[in-house]
């Protein structure tokens, strides 16, 4: 596979160091192995399908899924004996064969519940497939702990019998002798060891002769004796051959496994295959999770849009120092092929380079980078830098010399799909010499049509780049009042060096600050004075902007929450309007039931006494059905009508500001400001927009549909 960059500009953006920082959470020597060695390739579709897999194992791990873990350990030693006639693998070896097998088990029963969500790992676990039969055939033979089991075969088990009945017999005959020889006084002060294997008494030398059994040496000193007892002799060796013998028993069911395994080394391979891939994968994913990084939207054309990138490193090195890190925001395409970066020293502008160029390789290379979620990225098929002072003793070549050879070597290889990063362009010789044949290498990359950003402090490669029409100036912001920088890239226009102001800064005299601007050409002063204004007036238009973005946001938000408390206001007042009406209805029909109960004769023996009344309630219960029936009614057909109406409103609002065209990433105005966002997520008619810097989660009624 070919590599995008060259050695030197990995060393140039620290790349090295991202390989060794994820290679510290692989498990095993292969994975990490591959970490180490991992560059930034060319081609589209692996990048990306590496980029899922990575995605969908980070994701997994933010949702909170128990992701089995990745118990194993690497199989090559048994997969090479499986391979080989008549050949034994160990017992620990058939314990990392186990450990595979069941580790696979459990991924597949975890993903299979989660396909859905995980294609690229489902893919990657297509080579293996559920099953226990290893796992069963192991355990008939190992215990828990790993051990051969005594009916592993009828044959061990009829020598494990022997083993354990000799060695009862040896310790009783031992015990016995034992203690006839403490009752004689004839021990040292410990009683007995063991010597080959084998328990023997400790016996004062100068009774030895008293012992019947068979001597296994002296202490150092000589005053104790080694004496295996008589009775146990033929015993001991009896029994050093049954271990022979099941250790002979061992090998066999040993070698028989491994002709039963034999059948299964395409899954064992596939296993040991798929495991290292998963090792590679979930170090990625945990170093995303470190990094807080994603996976930006993927461009086949050449077009970048990096929004709160950070450095890893320097956010990494800041954190443990308590320190915040600002991110960067910069976008490479056709019409804004090379950017300029221009401003004070130690303002951040190498930083934003490396931040573009590291970031790139990362990608490139399959990792996941720490960008906002709205980034998006591309491909190149170079990215090479020159980046600080690489001089050569060796080859007797200087700075300037070194940065020669270089620009000649980017100018031969580069092309419309080429990234360059260039620091401090130009410089190394005279300022003015060194100038203009800066201005003539920028003029060569833009023929070639590649893509750079470059820091330069030459004033004509700024003016240049306002010439040449995919160009764009940038500058790191400055903070004019306190003197310090604000390491943030704005783009639209050059940044002073702000040489002078540093200078007094750091303790220089305004003496000596005079005495320097009486050597300048006062247009030079005039045009770093102009710079220092615009980047002024650009900072209170930059603050003045965030304000009101600020105020905008708080003014939505305060209004969706003032209709949220008028509907619920509005909502409580109609509610109780109706309890109040019918309450007054009630009261109506009780008056009338009174007047009906007051008119009931009940002294009366007139058997049609009260038939004038029974009549009127009946009269009055109809007529009261009758209402209610045409109340219904009316209400049906009212409803039906404002359901219609509003059916025909929303669709013509839909149809009028196309909001049926929305979807994640679609351009979008908010009707009520007429301000343009970013569709981030839509969950039902709830959309979430980000406007700048801001986020909000708004209505689709109230968004209209731009591209």
């Amino acid at each position: 596979m070919v590599q995008c960059s060259d050695k030197q500009s990995q060393t140039d953006l620290d790349y090295h160091r991202i390989l060794e920082w994820a290679s510290e959470y692989s498990i095993q020597p292969t994975a990490k192995k591959r970490l180490l060695n991992l560059y930034p390739l060319q081609k589209f579709n692996e990048i990306r399908e590496t980029l899922k897999l990575v995605n969908e194992w980070k994701e997994l791990r933010d949702a909170g899924d128990l992701i089995p873990a990745l118990d194993f350990e690497e199989l090559f030693l048994e997969i090479k004996l499986l391979g080989v006639q008549d050949s034994i693998i160990s017992m620990e070896g058939f314990r990392r064969i186990y450990l595979a097998s069941q580790t696979i088990n459990d991924i597949l029963l975890f993903a299979e519940k989660r396909k859905e969500r995980i294609p690229e790992i489902i893919s990657i676990l297509s080579k293996v497939y559920f099953t226990l039969e290893l796992i069963n055939e192991l355990n008939l033979v190992f215990d828990k702990d790993g051990n051969i089991k005594d009916n592993a075969s009828d044959e061990l088990f009829s020598i494990r019998v022997r083993i354990r009945q000799l060695r009862s017999q040896i310790n009783r005959n031992f015990e016995k002798e034992m203690r006839r020889l403490v009752k004689d006084k004839l021990l040292g002060e410990t009683y007995e060891t063991f010597v080959n294997n084998r328990r023997v008494l400790l016996v004062q030398s100068s009774y030895k002769r008293k012992v019947p059994g068979n001597l296994h040496g002296t202490s150092k000193t000589g005053s104790l004796s080694y004496i295996e007892p008589a009775q146990n002799v033929a015993l001991n060796r009896e029994l050093d051959h049954l271990i022979d013998d099941e250790q002979k028993e061992i090998l066999r069911i040993l070698m028989r496994l491994t002709r039963f395994f034999s059948n299964y080394k395409s899954l064992i391979i596939a296993y040991n295959n798929t495991l290292i891939v998963l090792d590679f994968i979930q170090a990625k994913a945990r170093l995303a999770s470190e990094m807080q990084a994603c996976m930006p939207k993927l461009n086949k054309h050449t077009q970048m849009n990096l929004v709160d990138a950070y450095h890893p490193i320097l956010r990494k090195t800041n954190s443990l120092l308590g320190k915040s890190t600002i991110p960067q925001h910069i976008s490479l395409n056709e019409k804004q092929k090379l950017v300029i970066i221009s401003g004070p020293n130690a303002g951040g502008k190498s930083i934003t380079l490396k931040t573009v160029g590291l970031l790139q390789m990362m990608l490139q290379s399959g990792f996941l980078v720490p960008v906002g979620a709205t980034s998006e990225m591309c491909c190149f098929e170079k990215v090479l830098s020159d980046i600080g002072d690489n001089q050569s003793i060796d080859n007797e070549l200087s700075t300037y010399s070194y940065r020669l050879k270089r620009m000649k070597y980017f100018l031969e290889v580069a092309n419309p799909r080429t990234l360059l990063l260039l620091d401090e362009f130009g410089t190394g010789s005279d300022p003015e010499l060194g100038g203009v044949l800066a201005e003539v290498f920028l003029e060569e990359i833009f023929q070639k049509e590649s893509f750079a950003v470059i820091t330069t402090h030459y004033s004509n490669i700024k003016s240049k780049a306002e010439q040449l029409k995919p160009a764009v100036n940038g500058c790191m912001l400055f903070d004019i009042q306190s003197l310090t920088p604000l390491y943030k890239l704005s783009i639209g226009q050059p940044g002073s060096s702000f040489t002078f102001e540093v200078a007094k800064l750091n303790g220089f005299s305004n003496e000596l600050i005079s005495r320097a601007k009486t050597k300048l050409d006062p247009k030079k002063i005039k045009m770093d004075s102009l710079l220092h204004e615009i980047q002024k007036e650009k900072n209170y238009l930059e603050r003045i902007i965030s304000e009101n973005e600020k105020a905008q946001k708080e003014a939505i938000q305060a209004k969706s929450m003032f209709e949220e408390k008028t509907e619920k206001l509005t909502s409580r007042l109609s509610s109780q309007n109706g309890l109040q009406e019918q309450l007054n209805k009630e009261i109506q029909a009780g008056k009338k039931m009174l007047a009906f109960i007051q008119r009931f004769d009940v002294k009366s023996r007139k058997k049609n006494a009260n038939e004038v009344l029974l009549n009127d309630i009946k009269s009055l219960l109809s007529l009261e059905k009758s209402k209610q029936t045409f109340k219904a009614i009316e209400k049906k057909k009212v409803t039906q009508q404002q359901n219609k109406k509003i059916s025909s409103n929303e669709h013509a609002k839909v149809h009028d500001l196309e909001q049926d065209k929305i979807k994640l990433g679609s351009l979008v105005q908010l009707v009520s400001s007429k301000r343009n966002g970013t569709v981030e997520s839509i969950d039902g008619r709830k959309v979430t927009v980000i406007f700048g810097n801001a986020r909000l989660k708004v209505g689709l009624e109230n968004l209209k549909f731009l591209s």
